[in-house]
């Protein structure tokens, strides 16, 4: 594989579009589940290994790529692509014994590339490029850690972009790897000895004979020593055996203090801590300790000079920061030094220059303050403007803090910060061929079914009328305590660029403000995210930005299943519909990838209250049919192992089957995982792809079609 992007060839004719893809056959499937009858008549599509099951999927992706191939102005939609993402851009770095970690992408490579350098004076180097890995660029950089003294990295690769994972080890100076080759590092977040001998990190057994649904509950916290071998690893803390749980270690920077999170979902986990003694010995005999266990919260710990500083929402839904010491650390000796900002959400907290950072969200959008250690106010670190924070690096016995800022009209740009002192510096920022100014940002409130005023983004050309004649597309996700903030977006562009408007709602489920937000949207709540979502809908029809034609929805995971609930909810109320990686079979969405952890956030099928929750919403169980579904475009990934495509699949044949929409398209990418495939040239097919369905969908002349078509 070549690592320069090859330049753009001359458009070909478009291919005579084939007929779309029969329907799937139908089975007589019949669950009685409680007081629910439940039917399944495309069940056989689950399993990803049949044969039938395979040549059904790969006729609908063939359909569907060529269909999209023959729409108008799809050339010229990819060709802006290539243009934005074909782009130089640098990571906010990691600082190690005064050496430089960060990743930069290339304008003529498909991967970003790990880089080094040994101050901020000296060249760089190439530490990793993923580019060289493989011929066809299907592995993956997954996660890296440098070690303390800046002599290793830890790393994963990934096949495919799935979340499996293999650690590796590089010798920074010689740029050689370490023999030491770890399997199991699905979840995998290493931490180092502050010598660099050796690190603890998460493991996750491999064993086939595990069922995949099952595995996380077997994660074990373990410790590898350089040098020896990794199927000998002594386990620190043995699994929870509970498939609905995450386990997670850390180690403090002194590695005298080991710490265990076992998280039950998004809104509750328990802490666990072990004294590894003056020596800092990874396997030193001991007791684990419990801190808190139970409470209902979610917590989480930073260390600095034998006191721990604790970030959580119990009893305070917008987030405060307690202290304590190591050697009393019990929830009773626990003092609050940062009190919850009724106003402004606390979204992370560390420990960088002898201060606090923290990081806040105030209306989804990000700020930075300093605090003493004692809690008491520095100073805010202050903004190029409203937009997104992210990527705080730093170290706690060093001045200089990095962080990365975008808005919504504004690129990623790094910078360097001084914590005993004010400004900023620019470190780096991202150059792209967009005219921006052009474009115009504000925040609306709308209210949602029940009442509740939600908060949404609106981004357009700056003094564009509501005149109901705009396509608007409508971008959601509601769910895991993930906050939508306003961060640059290339490829919303070509979509803005072609008169566009782009609108993200703040849906309930969503952490923007703060536990009682989440809380609202979880669960039995659920409800809730689907309602606010329709009630974004309603608004943009109301307010004449749009009408119900000419309006677009899209989302990807829980984002799928939000679009794939408002598509079956509300049908009438959309033009067309791009469905990502969803979920959208919530009766057996358990049995699955990694389907149990997320009972917490969904409710659990095998409860019949939970199940008359999920069944109530379900998106492929509420596929009518002779009802006229918006089109439809299904994005899905024949690698996801964390979502699996069985549920693209299934809705695909339950739409189709019902004869209602006259498009329904399954475009399957291939080798790739549930973020898609990481090569620059497929994001650049993949945007096309769904940009241009978009666009045929919603009659939007792509960027200089109108010119090419008077020609």
């Amino acid at each position: 594989m070549t690592d320069v992007a090859p330049p753009p060839a001359p458009a070909p004719a478009p291919e005579p579009a084939p007929p779309p893809a029969g329907p799937a056959r139908v089975q007589e499937i019949v669950d009685v589940l409680g007081d629910l009858t439940v039917d399944d008549p495309y069940r056989w599509l689950e399993d990803g290994t049949s044969r039938e099951v395979r040549q059904w999927a790969s006729a609908q992706d063939a359909a569907a790529r060529a269909l999209l191939r023959s729409y108008p102005g799809r050339d010229r939609l990819a060709q802006r692509f290539r243009e934005l993402y074909y782009v130089d851009s640098v990571s906010p770095p990691r600082k190690r014994a005064g050496r430089f970690f960060y990743l930069r992408t290339h304008s003529d490579r498909e991967k970003a590339v790990l880089y080094w350098r040994a101050s901020e004076r000296e060249p760089e180097q190439v530490l990793l490029d993923p580019n060289r890995w493989s011929t066809d660029g299907t592995i993956s950089l997954g996660a890296w850690v440098p070690s303390w003294d800046g002599r290793r990295v830890v790393y994963a690769r990934r096949a495919n972009g799935a979340d499996e994972a293999v650690l590796h080890v590089v010798d920074v100076d010689s740029g050689g790897n370490l023999p030491d080759v770890i399997e199991g590092g699905k979840y995998a977040s290493p931490s180092w000895t502050p010598d660099g001998a050796g690190f603890f990190y998460e493991y996750l057994p491999a064993d086939p004979s595990i069922p995949v649904a099952d595995r996380p509950g077997r994660t074990e916290l373990r410790f590898h020593r350089l040098g020896t071998d990794p199927r000998r690893d002594p386990v620190v803390h043995p699994c929870t055996w509970n498939p609905s749980t995450f386990l997670a270690g850390q180690l403090s920077r002194d590695g005298r203090w080991l710490f265990v999170h076992i998280y039950r979902g998004w809104n509750e986990s328990d802490l666990w801590m072990r004294d590894l003694g003056a020596r800092r010995d990874p396997l030193a005999p001991g007791e684990w300790r419990r801190i808190v266990e139970g409470n209902g919260a979610i917590y989480s710990v930073d260390v600095w000079q034998d006191q721990l500083f604790i970030l959580t929402d119990e009893g305070a839904p917008r987030r405060r920061v307690f202290k304590a010491s190591v050697v009393a650390p019990d929830r009773a000796n626990w003092h609050e030094i940062v009190p919850e900002d009724p106003g402004a959400t606390l979204e992370d907290m560390s420990v960088l220059g002898g201060r606090l950072a923290l990081v806040y969200l105030r209306r989804a959008a990000g700020e930075i303050r300093l605090a003493e250690l004692d809690g008491r106010p520095a100073r805010p670190i202050p903004l190029p403007g409203i937009g997104s924070v992210a990527g705080v690096s730093g170290n706690p016995d060093e001045d200089d803090a990095y962080f990365a800022y975008s808005s919504f009209t504004t690129p990623q740009q790094v910078y360097r910060t001084s914590i005993a002192r004010n400004g900023l510096a620019l470190w780096a920022k991202v150059v792209l061929p967009v005219d921006a100014s052009q474009m115009q940002v504000e925040q609306v409130q709308y209210p949602s079914k029940d009442g509740t005023a939600v908060s949404m983004f609106l981004v357009h050309r700056r003094g564009m009328a509501k005149d109901g004649s705009h396509p608007v597309l409508l971008n959601g996700y509601g769910g895991f305590n993930v906050s939508l903030t306003p961060s640059f977006r290339a490829g919303i562009y070509p979509w803005l660029e072609a008169g566009g408007v782009y609108a993200v709602p703040n849906l309930r489920g969503g952490g923007e403000y703060g536990r009682a937000w989440h809380e609202a949207g979880r669960g039995p709540n659920k409800q809730n995210v689907f309602d606010d979502f329709a009630a974004a809908a309603e608004w943009l029809v109301r307010e004449k930005w749009t009408v119900p034609a000419r309006l677009g929805i899209t989302g990807g995971s829980n984002g799928g299943l939000l679009v794939g609930v408002a598509m079956t909810q509300r049908p009438e109320l959309f033009g067309a519909v791009v469905c990502s990686v969803p979920l959208l079979d919530m009766v057996r969405y358990t049995l699955y990838g990694s389907g149990k952890t997320w009972i917490p956030e969904y409710g659990d099928p095998r409860i019949p209250a939970d199940l008359g929750v999920l069944f109530a919403y379900s998106p492929y169980h509420h596929v009518r049919p002779g009802t006229k579904y918006p089109p439809l475009l299904l994005m899905s990934s024949d690698d996801d192992d964390r979502v699996d495509p069985m549920h693209a699949r299934k809705f695909a044949a339950r739409v189709l089957g019902a004869g209602g929409s006259a498009t329904v398209l399954l475009r399957i990418e291939r080798n790739a995982g549930h973020g898609g495939a990481d090569q620059v040239r497929r994001a650049i097919e993949s945007s096309a792809d769904q940009y241009a369905f978009l666009f045929e969908m919603l009659h939007v002349q792509a960027p200089g079609e109108a010119d090419a078509a008077a020609k």
